[in-house]
C-alpha cells in the first residue's frame, strides 16, 4: 500500500514565515497560486505548547482550501512525517520574490 505523502510548506504572510504541513497541495487554475488542502497538526501532549502552532491551528481550523501567491512561497518539501506548525519571526528583512506572472500572449 502506498504511503500518503506530506507537504510541508514555508510562505511569508504578513511579514512573517509560516510553516505549515498539509497532505494535497497542487498548482491552482487561479493563475500564480498553489491550492493547499488537508492541514495537519500534530496534537502533542506537551505540557508547554507553542502559542504559535495553536494560533495557526485556529486560524486553519475551518479552511478547507488555500490558495497562496507562488511568490509567497519560500520553499516546499515532501517530507516522511509531520511536524508541529509553527510561526517564525524573519531574522533578516525578507521579502518575497517580484516575478512577472503575465500569461504568455496567446
Amino acid at each position: 500500500m502506498a504511503k500518503k505523502k506530506t507537504y510541508k510548506i514555508i510562505f511569508m504572510q504578513l511579514g512573517e514565515i509560516y510553516e505549515i504541513f498539509a497532505k494535497q497541495i497542487y498548482q491552482s487554475d487561479m493563475y500564480g497560486f498553489i491550492e493547499v488542502e488537508e492541514y495537519i497538526f500534530k496534537q502533542n501532549k506537551q505540557l508547554v505548547l507553542d502559542p504559535t502552532s495553536e494560533k495557526l491551528e485556529k486560524e486553519f481550523k475551518s479552511v478547507e482550501r488555500s490558495y497562496i501567491p507562488i511568490n509567497s512561497v519560500i520553499r516546499i518539501d515532501e517530507v516522511v512525517e509531520s511536524g508541529e506548525a509553527k510561526i517564525k519571526q524573519p531574522k533578516n528583512q525578507i521579502s518575497p520574490t517580484p516575478i512577472n506572472i503575465h500569461p504568455a500572449n496567446k
